[in-house]
């Protein structure tokens, strides 16, 4: 067709952009930096076991994404039962919610104030709903906030509850509330309805990176180019078109390369940032105002058989730093080569470069291990090997500078008509893997000559509830890891 199109980054979506485009037989360059394409849904290896980024769970209503899905894996991509619990105050409580589990948990006070305090927010709500912490309280009484949202969600985000926008609450545990959980445990959710329900899902047999990978074998094989450990230094425009990107290789050398459309997923933040000539102070001000959430992965190796039964774990005790614990194992039983020991996933929430961000792995290793023993689910004795994995910009925050920020900076890219930002990074959005390859899809399409708005993707009650025709591509409610 003649059409010349650069993607930025080799994630979800930036992958599906080029399977979409090289479908249509459209010349596309990949630009990845890493050595491994997936973005944060990349599979790492390490003797013979394989660890993930987080948890990514595959689930989706859009019928695209689950063709794209199926054809990518076929028998590999595996059928899993969900089994996850909240860990409060010495006690373990299963998740989703069971009745009489959590009433046993909490004992018969406890339960009684949860349910008055239910009952006062129904009687005296929040009158507006800006903050993750009114909407939740509106939805589960003031009580069962504190104890089941308040303390994890402050890991996560290193702000207060009363700091983070509602949006973020509204993307991630839309649809659940007191009642549903209630509803949930007397009458389980077997169809999707409720994401956050979930008690089943896809996955791939060695890990999302399996899919990505096999992605990017079959942009391969349809003559797409992917150029990996190459860096986009500079995207250079002329008013409002982007005319060329200059990349640096791993062994430092340069290249301009022209193209006549580009998408990007590379954070938001730095795209402003490597626009030359620079965008007005007001621009690239707001992009400065917007931060990222980091974590990192003390991934451990522990001799025993699998004695922790859930796939994850959600850490809300204060008395630990730890956040949350992957159980890859029970992920699938291909993630661990054969029997006598258990690899875990310790999750630790972090600013990119503050102190915990820095410590050396041997100490981030000896600390993980410590909270486990804390926890009552593992002893240092047990330890066999270990290493971290830093995850920079992983979780854009909802702070209260966002909305207006994102304003701002949407407003501005607007203007390019072959510039599109798709995915969590690219439109500093807590999309979910099926969220992101549907904004490659639709920068796709619209490449082609649709006229998709990819900030729709992933936008509450029009987004997850109206389901559309194959040739609108169908609404998803969630996928990837909560």
């Amino acid at each position: 067709m003649g059409i010349r199109v650069i993607v930025i980054g080799a994630g979800p979506a930036g992958l599906a952009t080029a399977i979409k485009l090289k479908e249509n037989n459209v010349e596309t360059l990949v630009i990845e930096k890493e050595n491994k394409v997936g973005g944060i849904s990349k599979t790492k290896e390490y003797k013979g076991y394989r660890f993930d980024l987080g948890g990514h769970r595959f689930f989706t209503k859009s019928k695209d994404v689950n063709d794209i899905w199926d054809k990518m894996l076929g028998e590999d991509f595996m059928t899993r039962s969900r089994s996850s619990r909240i860990y409060y105050k010495n006690n373990f409580f299963l998740y989703p919610i069971k009745l009489f589990d959590a009433l046993k948990g909490l004992g018969f006070w406890q339960s009684a104030l949860v349910g008055f305090s239910y009952a006062a927010s129904k009687l005296f709500p929040y009158k507006e709903e800006k903050t993750f912490e009114q909407w939740v309280s509106n939805r589960f009484g003031k009580r069962l906030f504190n104890i089941f949202f308040k303390t994890y969600t402050e890991k996560l985000w290193g702000i207060p509850c009363s700091e983070i926008q509602a949006e973020w609450a509204v993307q991630r545990i839309r649809g659940l509330s007191f009642s549903s959980a209630i509803r949930n445990a007397v009458f389980p959710d077997r169809n999707g309805k409720i994401k956050t329900l979930l008690s089943e899902f896809k996955y791939p047999r060695l890990g999302p990176g399996m899919m990505y990978e096999k992605m990017a074998d079959k942009i391969k094989q349809m003559n797409g180019r992917i150029m990996m450990e190459s860096e986009v230094d500079k995207v250079n425009r002329e008013s409002f078109k982007v005319m060329s990107v200059e990349i640096k290789d791993k062994a430092g050398k340069t290249d301009k390369m022209e193209a006549d459309y580009f998408v990007s997923s590379m954070p938001i933040t730095e795209l402003i940032e490597k626009l030359d000539p620079k965008p007005p102070q007001n621009i690239s001000e707001a992009a400065r105002n917007l931060a990222y959430r980091s974590f990192l992965s003390v991934n451990v190796i522990l001799k025993g058989s699998n004695f922790i039964p859930d796939n994850w774990i959600y850490i809300h005790s204060p008395e630990v730093k730890l956040g949350r614990i992957q159980n890859y194992k029970k992920w699938s039983p291909y993630m661990a080569p054969g029997e006598g020991c258990i690899s875990l996933g310790l999750e630790y929430f972090c600013n990119e470069g503050d102190e915990f961000w820095l410590k050396p792995d041997e100490e981030l290793i000896e600390i993980a291990v410590h909270e486990l023993e804390i926890i009552g689910l593992g002893e240092k004795r047990r330890l066999v090997d270990g290493f971290v994995i830093r995850v920079p910009k992983s979780y854009p925050v909802y702070d209260s500078k966002y909305p207006e920020n994102m304003k701002i900076i949407r407003a501005y890219l607007d203007n390019f008509k072959n510039l599109q930002p798709i995915g969590r990074y690219g439109m500093f959005k807590y999309n979910n893997m099926d969220h992101s390859i549907l904004t490659g899809f639709y920068a796709a399409e619209n490449i082609l000559g649709a006229k998709h708005n990819i900030w729709e993707v992933n936008v509450d009650q029009e987004y997850q509830e109206e389901k559309k025709d194959a040739a609108g591509l169908e609404s998803p409610e969630g996928a990837s890891s909560d």
